[in-house]
């Protein structure tokens, strides 16, 4: 089975969405989704969209967003140069993404995080974000610089992505 022969929907998650039939693997963002994810929804503390296929119920994956502030500090200095002398910089996080684990080596990770950047795109024409970070695992480093993701001076495993270069990717 390949991707394409499924018909995939992303939206957000639902009272009717099966978390407990979801495994990707990683039992931190198995837990999440099954444990954590609707009540970070009901508090506003972060959105979760899922993706589906032609069982609505069904999720195949998962991502959250939430919004964040940068230290101006913790940016590269060829990045941070760039920018006011504000002390925090508006962003957008995405906190987890995951793909269940019979899709895995089908792209429905770059599926997902292509809908999550698109989504932040959108809204940063309507208000400031100047870019999308990333808590990557140690083993999801390489995906998302395979996207232009860079790493912060400070912290390996947190990675952004400038607003600014989100158009390019889709061109």
């Amino acid at each position: 089975m390949k991707l394409e022969d499924v018909c995939i929907g992303i939206e957000p998650l639902g009272t009717y969405h099966d978390r407990a039939a979801f495994s990707c693997g990683e039992p931190s963002l198995d837990d999440y989704l099954k444990k954590t994810a609707k009540q970070d929804q009901r508090r506003n503390v972060a959105q979760v969209f899922v993706a589906t296929g032609p069982k609505r119920e069904n999720i195949l994956g998962y991502y959250t967003l939430c919004t964040l502030s940068i230290d101006l500090g913790h940016l590269p200095e060829e990045q941070a140069k760039k920018l006011p002398r504000y002390p925090l910089v508006p962003a957008s996080l995405i906190g987890r993404l995951a793909a269940h684990e019979d899709y895995r080596g089908m792209r429905l990770g770059e599926t997902l995080l292509v809908d999550a950047l698109r989504r932040v795109a959108g809204v940063a024409e309507e208000m400031g974000i100047y870019a999308v970070v990333v808590e990557a695992l140690d083993h999801a480093v390489g995906f998302y610089q395979r996207y232009g993701f860079l790493k912060f001076s400070r912290t390996p495993n947190r990675l952004f992505l400038p607003v600014k270069t989100i158009g390019g990717l889709f061109d």
